[in-house]
């Protein structure tokens, strides 16, 4: 779907691949009702931008919170008449620890926010969506979502739900005017650590150099880029292409390679 003189709902969007996807919609011409859990990050976003009001809402809620959710379709339609796509870009890591030494709480939020916190935005929007003459839904899930990843164990969980659920939905829209794309992004320069409340073992070493970063700019330009053109699937960075790619041809060996490279993270 062409993004131009449409109206776009975008979650994460107070910082990393969610802000600079709000940047590049609106410089392809479309309005953008940007969510994010903080009002501080989202006020930061409109200062740095300089967008009109015409063509920038802000609305902070928690995605997890499904009340909240059910609610915003209203207020965004309140602010512009109509809503064309969404893009669920929200989400979190867990602390980088094996699964017997994560706590439920720690389990619950990854899920909460990651899995249901997409599901939630779903169910609100896509009526609405169901109702225009084309609409666009954007799922983002991760490499954890398709490859294990020690550490991560119960993100990737949360992102491999996301995966299907994104999956079983294209299946089901199919004679739609909605378009449906899922989105693994790679390793991405981003602040998803620290908004997650996780430290990353040996961030500042010299270890960190062996996991090369995408720009988040970068990925955000290849989602809205795979969004125009109605790809289903969207691989942002040449580590998810590869990967993807070789797990499929050898489960085992991509396994164990990614937990050779994650083991100094979970020391």
């Amino acid at each position: 779907m062409k993004v131009a003189n449409k109206v776009i709902v975008v979650t994460g969007a107070g910082g990393g691949i969610g802000g600079e996807l709000v940047a590049v919609l609106l410089a392809r011409g479309a309005a953008v009702a940007a969510v994010d859990l903080r009002q501080e990050s989202l006020d930061q976003l409109k200062a740095k931008l300089s967008a009109d009001d015409a063509k920038l809402s802000l609305h902070a809620l928690d995605i997890s919170n499904a009340e909240a959710v059910a609610a915003l379709p209203e207020q965004v339609s309140a602010v512009y008449g109509s809503i064309d796509g969404l893009i669920n870009c929200a989400g979190i890591i867990q602390p980088f620890v094996k699964v017997n030494d994560l706590d439920f709480k720690a389990i619950e939020k990854v899920m909460n926010v990651n899995f249901y916190g997409t599901v939630y935005m779903l169910k609100a929007f896509l009526p609405q969506l169901l109702t225009r003459p084309e609409a666009h839904v954007v799922n983002f899930s991760s490499m954890g979502g398709f490859l294990p990843v020690p550490g991560q164990s119960v993100y990737g969980a949360s992102k491999a739900a996301v995966k299907l659920l994104t999956e079983g939905l294209f299946a089901e829209l199919l004679d739609t005017k909605v378009h449906v794309s899922l989105v693994f992004p790679g390793a991405t320069a981003t602040d998803i650590s620290k908004n997650s409340g996780v430290g990353i073992p040996g961030a500042d070493s010299a270890d960190a150099s062996k996991f090369p970063m995408l720009p988040a700019h970068d990925a955000a330009v290849l989602v809205a880029n795979g969004m125009e053109k109605n790809k289903p699937q969207i691989f942002t960075g040449k580590d998810s292409k590869m990967m993807n790619k070789l797990y499929r041809l050898n489960p085992v060996y991509a396994t164990k390679l990614i937990a050779k490279q994650m083991k100094s993270l979970l020391k």
